[in-house]
């Protein structure tokens, strides 16, 4: 179970390993860079099959919250952590808890916030024991609507670059995942005159988007090949790979979902396949801008401001991709690694 020799270990400044005899608690907290300050990202509370599959999660979502924080101009690093466990049946305030105070023991080095299989409720829990937190009841709260609004606005980015057209009326649209924050993308969507197509494991889910916006189910396997103007990935991460790339018949993607691509050569066979794609941690970073602002002075029309931004954002990674034939994975990648990677001393010389 290497970390340091892991695929996806890239100088991390910090991997913790958190356990509680007493609750059940497995944790894992990685920190990959805080050059810009403290690093923030939620708290997955996910039953991995094994303890590597967990790190290897961890590891690359980290990285992404770097990423993610420095293209949106956040004074913030990068890091993330994982709970191990089927959360239906082991969470608890008490693991919540302990869970905080691993937390607590980093000294502010790590921000926890919402993420897949946690709550606001779960935030409050973790709050009683540390101060390192965000998300909570008492502040902005969930983060999803806000996370929905970014990439709603991520899509129309990429419609107007690649399509040539301000309006969504009459697009065919996949969602994929409509859980928290696909739900409130549908939402928008629809309002905005979108054909839904959707899936998701979870039925109560699937039927409250057929009956409030009209969507057409599919089945899971179905959802790539949906002949489609935009595929919205929203579930888990890796959904563009080697064996979906070929099933694909959309011209953007562009989601809310985490390391869309399975590995970093996918972005180039997205441009192969001449495929727009919404790189992740630009598109989904409403969340993050939310968080980040919650302050005693919480202003949502600030958040909202700032979450405006990602449209612009977006737009010039399309043109920059389009002038110098790259993937727009790289061009976000470059941009980013401007803003949290310190020169070497040649550079710096020069």
């Amino acid at each position: 179970m290497p970390v340091f020799g892991a695929a996806d270990f890239d100088h991390h400044e910090n991997v913790v390993f958190g356990c509680d005899e007493a609750t059940g608690l497995k944790c894992i907290i990685a920190i990959h860079n805080t050059k810009r300050g403290p690093a923030l990202g939620g708290s997955r509370f996910w039953n991995y099959e094994n303890e590597q599959d967990a790190i290897t999660d961890v590891l690359r979502l980290s990285k992404g919250m770097t990423y993610k924080a420095a293209v949106a101009g956040l004074d913030l690093g990068g890091g993330k952590s994982v709970i191990i466990g089927d959360a239906k049946k082991i969470k608890t305030p008490d693991l919540m808890r302990a869970f905080g105070r691993v937390i607590e023991s980093l000294n502010g080095k790590y921000i926890t916030a919402e993420d897949v299989g946690t709550t606001v409720e779960d935030m409050d829990h973790i709050r009683e024991v540390t101060r390192h937190v965000r998300g909570k009841s008492t502040g902005s709260g969930n983060p999803s609507p806000l996370t929905a609004l970014g990439t709603f606005l991520g899509i129309k980015a990429a419609v107007k670059h690649h399509l040539k057209t301000d309006e969504l009326t009459g697009l065919r649209i996949s969602v994929q995942g409509v859980g928290n924050v696909g739900y409130y993308l549908c939402q928008y969507l629809h309002e905005a005159g979108a054909k839904l197509i959707v899936s998701d494991i979870n039925e109560k889910a699937l039927k409250r988007v057929e009956e409030e916006f009209s969507a057409q189910r599919v089945s899971l396997e179905e959802i790539y090949s949906q002949e489609v103007d935009v595929y919205a990935p929203c579930a888990l991460g890796a959904t563009v790979n080697d064996q979906t790339i070929d099933q694909f018949n959309t011209s953007i993607i562009a989601g809310s979902a985490n390391n869309q691509l399975a590995e970093d050569r996918h972005g180039q066979a997205l441009l192969d396949k001449g495929i727009l794609y919404a790189p992740d941690y630009v598109i989904n970073a409403g969340g993050l801008i939310n968080v980040a602002h919650e302050t005693d002075d919480y202003d949502l029309g600030v958040v909202k401001d700032k979450i405006d931004n990602i449209y612009t954002t977006l737009l010039e990674i399309f043109q920059r991709s389009q002038k110098r034939n790259l993937p727009t994975s790289l061009i976000a990648d470059h941009m980013a690694e401007e803003l949290f990677k310190e020169p070497t001393t040649a550079e710096a010389a020069q």
